[in-house]
C-alpha cells in the first residue's frame, strides 16, 4: 500500500479526494493549511523526517486571481516558496510530487490548444506566482508531475458551478461573459486521474495537462448547469461581452490533452462532467 500525504486538504481538490472510495491500494493522509502551513519549511521537514510518505499531492495554494494582484507577496509565498518548500522537502526524502498548477501560466493568444511544452506568460499576478512554484518544483526534483488544470469545480467549496446554482435558486438574472473560452473541469475527475499516476507507478515523470475534453465560454458553461439543474431558468442566463476584473484573464486557455490521452483513457466530455456533478448535488450526496 502506498503512503500518500495530501496538503491543501481543505481546498475543494483535497476534499473531493478524500471523498473518493477506498480502493485499498493507498493510505491517504490529509493536511489542511491549520494542521501544516507548507510556507514553514521547518514543519514540512518535521512530518516527512518520520513519515514514509510514497507521494506527497500538493492541493495548497493560493487562489484568489483578483486577490492576487493586491495580495502578491502572500500570493507568491503560498505558490512559489511553498511550492519550493515542498519540492526541497521531498527531494530530501525520496517522495514522490504531485503539484496542482493552472491554464492561466500561459497568455492566452493562442488560437490553438496548450501544449505542455508551449511557451508560458502569464498575465496576473496568480498566474506568475504558480509559474514560479512550477519552475521551483523542477529545479529540486526528478520525480515530479506537475499537472495543469482549468477552470475547476466540485461539490467543495466556492466554484462557478455552486454561484450559478445559488443564483438560479435566488431566481438572478445573470449576465455572464463570452470573452474567455477554456475547459471546466470537475475536481472528481482529476482526483481520479491523480489516483491513475499513483497506482500505475509507470508513468513517465513531467508536465501534464489535464481538463475534461472540449471547450467553451463561461455564458455556455453557465447555461450547462442551468440546463441540469433547472432548465426552467435558462432564459435567466444572459450574455455579456465583457467582464470587469482587476487580474487580467487569458481569452483562451483550452488544453490539448494528447500526452495525457497516451496514458489514461477515461476523459469525460465537459458536458457529461458536469451534469455528473449536478445529479449528486441534487441528490444531496457527494459523487464518489
Amino acid at each position: 500500500m502506498k503512503k500518500v500525504i495530501v496538503l491543501g486538504a481543505n481546498g475543494q481538490l483535497g476534499k473531493t479526494i478524500k471523498d473518493l472510495p477506498d480502493s485499498g491500494t493507498i493510505d491517504f493522509h490529509f493536511y489542511s493549511r491549520s494542521d501544516l502551513d507548507i510556507t514553514n519549511k521547518t514543519k514540512l521537514e518535521t512530518l516527512f523526517a518520520y513519515s514514509d510518505f510514497d507521494y506527497c499531492i500538493n492541493c495548497a495554494a493560493y487562489t484568489n486571481v483578483e486577490g492576487a494582484e493586491t495580495n502578491t507577496e502572500d500570493a507568491f509565498l503560498i505558490n512559489a516558496e511553498g511550492a519550493r518548500h515542498i519540492a526541497e522537502v521531498c527531494n530530501v526524502y525520496h517522495v514522490k510530487l504531485i503539484h496542482i498548477s493552472t491554464d492561466y501560466v500561459f497568455d492566452g493568444e493562442s488560437i490553438e490548444p496548450y501544449t505542455t511544452t508551449d511557451q508560458t506568460n502569464p498575465i496576473n499576478q496568480y498566474g506568475k506566482s504558480k509559474l514560479q512554484g512550477e519552475l521551483y518544483i523542477q529545479e529540486q526534483l526528478n520525480e515530479y508531475y506537475i499537472i495543469r488544470t482549468s477552470w475547476l469545480y466540485a461539490l467543495h467549496g466556492k466554484n462557478f458551478v455552486k454561484t450559478i446554482i445559488n443564483k438560479i435558486k435566488e431566481d438572478s438574472t445573470l449576465n455572464i461573459t463570452t470573452e474567455q473560452v477554456g475547459t471546466p473541469t470537475s475536481c472528481v475527475d482529476l482526483a481520479h486521474f491523480i489516483i491513475h499516476l499513483i497506482n500505475q507507478g509507470i508513468v513517465p515523470y513531467g508536465v501534464y495537462n489535464f481538463s475534461a475534453n472540449g471547450s467553451t465560454t463561461w455564458y455556455e458553461f453557465a447555461k450547462e448547469i442551468a440546463k441540469n439543474y433547472n432548465s426552467d431558468k435558462l432564459e435567466k442566463i444572459k450574455t455579456s461581452g465583457s467582464f470587469k476584473t482587476v487580474a487580467k484573464r487569458p481569452k483562451y486557455s483550452v488544453f490539448d490533452l494528447k500526452k495525457t490521452e497516451r496514458i489514461y483513457k477515461e476523459l469525460n466530455t465537459w458536458q457529461n462532467s458536469v451534469g455528473d456533478l449536478i445529479k449528486a448535488y441534487k441528490a444531496g450526496k457527494y459523487l464518489k
